[in-house]
């Protein structure tokens, strides 16, 4: 800044027309532009920017194109010009993505005209309801799949907003719904469009229990998560902070592992240098960390080896799980599965390591509600 007058700034804006709408999704429009004289691909969150027609004339967002980054390809649209005034309804006051020009009106379950406010008011804990932290979005698929197919009948994702804050970004959240492996969706702090809208990660898992009836819980990032070769700058171990907000409510916090044989990156080869940091520095609790089972045996003696040395092996309750059935499930209901351009065969322990946390998640769920039906 330079006499007060900003000489650079930190977004790339354009204008375009659209060409084309699709839907592909609730929540998100897929377009076809024409900017800068070439067709290219953008995304609008109609919820932000209201309906977008052919022949719209957009304002554009094409920093993440520009510079080459991990967003799919596609540039964003900010507005619509010439578009006609609208009002957000009339529920809810409270403000996501505050203080910035998209800052947006939502009911949150905290607030009186909440329908479950009556309920989270009341609630003060998890009552050892099972909660899966997962450093990365791409485990999600497995650890829905992992608990349903060990008997739990209602699964609730926390979206936390490390990453995408639209929940609408998430093509595997939605065909999870679709194929019945995950029922409801509560997004916190600045992520928004979720079943449920909640201002902080604990009354979102509260939420997720009391109001979403939920007996495994599944917390982390959107898709699209900051990582760095650092040790604190990655946005994993912020969300790692979940385990901690479990154990303060008296919930069970499992932690699903990053595990890669395939991954180039040395630190991520194993057993992720995140998860070490986030299960050895940031778990401020005991928590239950689900380990792959492995059929190649030099893969298996890495992973408890990485764990051995860590130390987890008196700091957590480390057990050993079959994540396959969880795999086997997605790939019947037609789920896709990649992490990071990488297909199951291309990468079997990343995908068999998230699968496991579900299937734990779901035997303790089940293990629990069998206990309380009996007493």
């Amino acid at each position: 800044m330079a006499g007060g007058v900003y000489d650079t700034g930190v977004i790339r804006l354009r204008r375009g027309i659209v060409l084309t709408v699709e839907a592909p999704r609730p929540g998100l429009l897929e377009l076809a532009v024409e900017v800068e004289g070439r067709r290219e691909l953008a995304i609008a969150y109609p919820e932000l920017t209201g309906p977008v027609r052919e022949g719209d004339r957009v304002i554009l967002n094409t920093t993440a194109v520009a510079a080459g980054l991990g967003s799919g390809g596609y540039h964003f649209v900010i507005a619509i010009e010439e578009t006609e005034d609208r009002d957000p309804g009339s529920e809810g006051h409270v403000m996501k993505l505050r203080y910035t020009p998209l800052q947006a009106k939502v009911l949150a379950v905290e607030e009186e005209e909440s329908p479950g406010r009556g309920a989270l008011r009341e609630a003060d804990s998890l009552d050892g309801t099972p909660v899966v932290w997962t450093p990365l979005h791409s485990m999600l698929g497995p650890v829905c799949a992992g608990a349903a197919v060990a008997g739990a009948d209602r699964i609730v994702h926390v979206m936390t907003d490390g990453a995408a804050l639209p929940i609408a970004w998430s093509r595997q959240v939605h065909a999870l719904c679709d194929a019945g492996l995950l029922q409801s969706t509560v997004t916190a702090g600045h992520a928004f469009g979720g079943d449920l809208e909640a201002v902080t990660v604990f009354s979102a898992l509260l939420a997720a229990k009391v109001v979403a009836d939920a007996d495994v819980i599944v917390v982390g990032d959107g898709p699209g998560n900051t990582g760095t070769d650092t040790t604190w700058g990655v946005t994993a171990i912020e969300s790692a902070m979940s385990l901690h907000a479990v154990t303060v409510l008296r919930g069970r916090a499992v932690a699903a592992l990053r595990v890669s044989f395939a991954d180039v990156r040395e630190r991520h080869r194993g057993v992720s240098h995140h998860s070490l940091t986030a299960l050895t520095r940031v778990a401020s609790g005991p928590v239950h960390v689900a380990v792959p089972t492995l059929d190649d045996p030099a893969q298996r003696d890495a992973v408890w080896e990485a764990l051995r040395d860590a130390g987890l092996e008196t700091q957590h309750q480390l057990v050993e799980a079959n994540g396959a059935p969880a795999l086997a499930a997605l790939i019947e209901r037609g789920v896709p599965l990649d992490s990071m351009g990488r297909t199951i065969e291309e990468d079997p322990a990343f995908f068999l390591a998230a699968g496991a946390a579900g299937v734990l998640a779901g035997r303790m769920a089940t293990g629990s509600a069998r206990w309380k039906a009996e007493r």
